[in-house]
């Protein structure tokens, strides 16, 4: 008995490094991203509120710190966890747009939007958030091109995928709020569309 006692006080370090490289490390990973997340969440909503409260110009630098945190989030997050990694991605894009990375956003959302589509079991929530999200990248897009002279050729196509996202996302709201927002955005963007450039010029720009 006593011989067994010992073999097992002898084994229990060894236990206790196979727990730490194996299970204990894919723990270690969960608490790392969770941290990530939460912060990300934190600076982003920190940004929104500083944004509501003094414009998008004071909360530049919220988001700056929220795109980095959702780009940690999603390094750490383990593999496997599909779902949470496209959140983290959407939120990771609407970051951007607020920090001058518009281009980076827009093609996330791309993908983002394609990759659910093709994915018969994603929720259809994010899904539609992806879509509006990415409208709203391509119609502030349209914006800039028109502003920088840019040919009709060059901003139609823009304004027109951006016209049709939020097409897609009134037609699947609910009545109501949401329903009547995305039916403003569908209105947003023909007025883009038909606007003079002399009459663009004299707005600010739109808020992302």
């Amino acid at each position: 008995m006593r011989k067994l006692v010992l073999f097992g006080w002898l084994l229990a370090p060894v236990a206790g490094l196979a727990y730490h490289y194996g299970p204990g490390q894919d723990r270690l990973r969960d608490d790392a991203a969770a941290a990530a997340i939460e912060l990300a969440e934190s600076l982003a909503s920190d940004a929104r509120a500083r944004a509501a409260e003094s414009g998008d110009a004071a909360a530049r630098g919220l988001w700056a710190e929220a795109e980095r945190a959702y780009a940690d989030a999603l390094a750490l997050l383990p593999n496997g966890r599909t779902d949470e990694a496209r959140r983290l991605r959407l939120e990771q894009a609407k970051a951007q747009m607020f920090v001058s990375q518009l281009p980076e956003a827009r093609r996330t959302l791309e993908a983002l939007v394609d990759e659910l589509v093709a994915d018969p079991r994603a929720s259809a929530e994010l899904l539609d958030e992806a879509r509006s999200a990415l409208a709203n990248a391509q119609y502030y897009t349209t914006w800039l091109l028109r502003l920088e002279g840019a040919p009709r050729d060059e901003w139609e196509p823009e304004i027109e995928a951006s016209r049709q996202n939020y097409k897609l996302v009134a037609e699947r709201a609910e009545p109501g709020e949401a329903k009547r927002l995305a039916t403003e955005n569908v209105e947003a963007s023909i007025r883009l569309a038909r606007m003079e450039l002399e009459d663009l010029q004299g707005l600010p720009l739109p808020s992302q």
